[in-house]
């Protein structure tokens, strides 16, 4: 079955963390597709934002999500990037939509400082979890339930993962396709995108 995975955007999201998992997962999905051409497609990728708006991330570009909160397909990954993420801390609406496509999802993963807003959503208490390194210590006094690490490229909880800054979405993205659709295909797919791939957190 195909697995959606919908990526929230929001102004001044930092670009790597959602447009390097989106090449990961896009790329997985054609690498999947020329390996088993009758197989049913591996992942279908789409971005939200709030209201469906253009959104302007970090350092100015431009991004023309695909759907709304209140328009969208089903989400079975949903993933959450970083950035300046102070904003969307303020907004119940866009907090109480993670936590409820958190119930809905089989993953919810964050990268960088995305672990804000999974841990305002209660989504972290109790559990371990990684953010960039500049900001390991504010997650951890800002949620004091949640175990913070540092020098971990990811953590995987099963339902709940989180990944250090930046290009480490891109590592965690590619731990993501292989404990999805397995070893050879997340291998195939860091080879394609010519990426140095680190498999182990």
């Amino acid at each position: 079955m195909t697995m959606r995975v919908g990526i929230y955007l929001f102004d001044k999201a930092e670009v790597l963390d959602f447009a390097g998992p989106f090449e990961v997962f896009s790329t997985a999905a054609r690498v999947w597709r020329n390996s088993k051409p009758d197989a049913e497609r591996l992942f279908d990728v789409f971005t939200l934002s709030s209201e469906g708006q253009t959104v302007a991330a970090r350092a100015g570009l431009r991004v023309v999500p695909d759907h709304s909160l209140n328009n969208h397909p089903p989400i079975d990954l949903l993933l959450i990037p970083g950035g300046i993420v102070s904003y969307e801390l303020e907004k119940p609406e866009v907090i109480d939509w993670i936590r409820r496509q958190a119930g809905q999802s089989q993953i919810t993963a964050s990268v960088c400082t995305g672990a804000m807003l999974l841990a305002k959503a209660g989504l972290l208490d109790g559990l371990t979890a990684t953010t960039h390194w500049e900001d390991i210590a504010e997650l951890q006094q800002a949620f004091p339930g949640v175990q913070v690490l540092s020098d971990q490229r990811w953590v995987d909880h099963g339902h709940i993962i989180t990944s250090a800054g930046i290009s480490a979405g891109i590592d965690m993205s590619l731990h993501l396709v292989a404990r999805l659709a397995g070893q050879d295909i997340a291998a195939q797919t860091a080879r394609q995108m010519e990426f140095d791939w680190t498999e182990r957190p």
